[in-house]
């Protein structure tokens, strides 16, 4: 099923994202991770992929094994950053011979070395080029969206344009990059409809478990963090079990005020850990009708 359909009514979705192995020798246990993830029903399951290309065929070994064995629909990413578009073509016909209907169209992290791909600039030129070579209506395709603004766009206004390219280039829905503020999500939402985007947004949420995550996530997402988070972790990050804890109540309350609010399609990046999302799930089952 393409997620598409999924996102049509207005009734509430949750939806995880996993990340697949770097190396073959792991593939068994995050398989095993991400298929206890699946068996908890999410409307529809991420998996990501290295922006150099260096996870492609376990992405999308992991990605056709959750949908064939859970029956669970996949979203399989897709990087450019570093790619040519023979890297492109060999990946979309890869998916395709695996039943993926849906892809996660982005440009992807600088490598370290600074290499880039003389084929693709910005994620929408790959978004472009999946319609030009798969068909307009093979894949269903998703984009990255930034509440705070890029961060390496001076100016919102300028990132917000730029959003509009890529759903005028075929992105039938967008999912955000992680933040810790709702109301930060809701100026965000009340500007892009503002500019005339009116695909389905998924607000992308990321429980931090652990102290080390809270420093590294802020750094890749240039995201704000706010005063009652950082006493959060100030109170409980040197004690991993209650910080935990602490962790996916704070992403739970987060989940339920945006439903609250009208806001019914949730992503949330569980960072293949199986007992996040069981707390998660629990914390608000009676709102999912679980």
């Amino acid at each position: 099923m393409k997620v598409s359909e999924i996102l049509k009514n207005n009734e509430v979705t949750l939806s995880f994202e996993v990340f697949p192995p770097k190396t073959d020798a792991s593939f068994a246990d995050v398989a095993r991770a991400a298929g206890e993830i699946a068996a908890m029903k999410p409307h529809f399951m991420s998996v990501t992929y290295g922006a150099g290309g260096n996870t492609a065929a376990n992405t999308a070994q992991l990605a056709e094994q959750l949908q064939k064995e859970h029956d669970v629909t996949v979203l399989a990413h897709l990087t450019c950053v570093a790619a040519s578009r023979d890297d492109v073509r060999r990946m979309l016909t890869d998916y395709r011979s695996r039943g993926i209907e849906n892809i996660m169209a982005l440009r992807g992290d600088i490598p370290k070395d600074g290499k880039r791909s003389e084929d693709y600039l910005y994620a929408v030129d790959l978004i472009r080029d999946i319609r030009e070579i798969a068909g307009p209506d093979t894949f269903c395709i998703g984009g990255a969206c930034y509440p705070e603004g890029h961060v390496e766009c001076e100016r919102q206004s300028e990132d917000i344009a730029h959003l509009k390219e890529k759903v005028e280039a075929g992105c039938s829905f967008l999912t955000t990059q992680m933040f810790f503020d709702n109301n930060t999500l809701y100026n965000f939402l009340y500007r892009i409809r503002e500019a005339g985007i009116e695909v389905p947004v998924l607000p992308g949420i990321m429980p931090i478990t652990n102290k080390k995550q809270v420093a590294r996530s802020v750094a890749l997402s240039g995201a704000t963090v706010p005063q009652r988070f950082r006493t959060m972790v100030d109170r409980y990050g040197d004690d991993p079990r209650k910080m935990q804890q602490a962790g996916v109540i704070y992403a739970a309350e987060q989940i339920i005020d945006l439903i609250a609010n009208g806001v019914n399609h949730i992503h949330v990046y569980s960072m293949n850990k199986p007992e996040i999302v069981e707390g998660i799930l629990n914390s608000f089952s009676a709102i999912l009708g679980r």
